[in-house]
């Protein structure tokens, strides 16, 4: 099975993730760089050009098939602006690319399920992450750009009316739970201190929780200094629905949210990861826990989101 453990600090600073192949890694791994517009239901699905019309591209790449049959993948992003994708199947690198939960991509051969890839790219500078509920950033455009130079994809949107979760009040007088509390940190204001030179930031201990952004492991989603909407980006791919926020809360919350998986994890966590908190196999489900100690609860309702819809793809030429 797999093993998750998953830092972001100030949105837009910095982040770290590793993960071992499975469901719930390949979900979690692309929690910190999924988005969605405020409505919730908006994905871009064309590479965006930057200012003057040029569409961000790495400087070199390269891409090479994975047969090692490991079970371990892993996305990262490194200081100078390398990006490195191991045993990474392409749906998972289209999903960050877009910005896109699975059942949001439509069509395309089985392969882009099965067939493994090892990515090593170079961009000029460095690469800021992009949080959840924000725009697509650099790294995303430039994954569009390789996905399209490299694996020839062609794709268009499409609406499509599917389940979706609305993130509401589970209470008639609308008081949180004990583990969800407005945030005393203003992030955006240490965000900008950062920029001026301040010293650089430490990340929390394992299984502290950060004070501007989103820890997620197995069963465990930590977050501090962040809006409702982002708790909801965070939160949908463990659901497999788009959840739109409709508590009406436009303050920052501190959360700490833990649940029992449908699945546990198994194994050990890959060389370097922090080891991860003990799960209780008799806590309580995702949706019950969202009630319980958060005071919100998910209601299922159906509305129009939009897909990405593969027109053709092509296994990569060699490097």
């Amino acid at each position: 099975m797999m093993r998750t453990n998953m830092y972001m600090d100030d949105p837009g600073h910095r982040i770290e993730g590793r993960a071992t192949f499975g469901r719930l890694a390949m979900l979690a791994a692309v929690v910190l760089v999924a988005a969605h517009s405020p409505d919730g239901l908006r994905v871009a699905a064309q590479a965006q050009a930057q200012p003057g019309g040029a569409t961000p591209t790495f400087e070199v790449a390269s891409v090479k098939p994975n047969k090692s049959g490991d079970g371990r993948v892993m996305l990262g992003i490194q200081p100078g602006g390398r990006f490195t994708a191991t045993n990474v199947a392409l749906r998972m690198l289209i999903r960050t690319a877009y910005q896109l939960q699975d059942f949001q991509i439509v069509g395309g051969p089985g392969w882009i399920a099965s067939d493994r890839f090892d990515i090593v790219a170079k961009a000029e500078g460095n690469l800021p992450p992009t949080a959840p509920g924000g725009p697509p950033g650099p790294l995303q455009l430039m994954l569009r750009a390789l996905l399209a130079d490299r694996f020839s994809l062609v794709a268009h949107e499409d609406t499509r009316d599917l389940p979706t979760y609305a993130l509401v009040h589970a209470r008639g007088d609308k008081r949180l739970g004990p583990q969800l509390r407005r945030s005393e940190i203003d992030c955006a204001k240490m965000a900008a201190v950062r920029r001026r030179g301040a010293p650089p930031f430490t990340p929390p201990q394992p299984g502290e929780r950060p004070s501007c952004g989103i820890r997620i492991g197995a069963g465990q989603l930590s977050a501090g200094g962040i809006p409702l909407s982002q708790f909801a980006t965070a939160l949908a791919p463990f659901v497999q629905r788009v959840i739109v926020d409709r508590t009406g809360l436009s303050d920052n919350f501190d959360v700490d949210l833990s649940w029992t998986p449908d699945q546990m994890p198994q194994g050990a966590p890959p060389q370097g990861a922090s080891p991860l908190p003990p799960i209780d196999p008799n806590g309580p489900s995702i949706f019950t826990a969202v009630q319980e100690q958060l005071g919100l609860k998910l209601e299922s309702e159906r509305a129009p989101v939009t897909v990405l819809v593969i027109d053709r793809v092509q296994q990569p030429g060699p490097d």
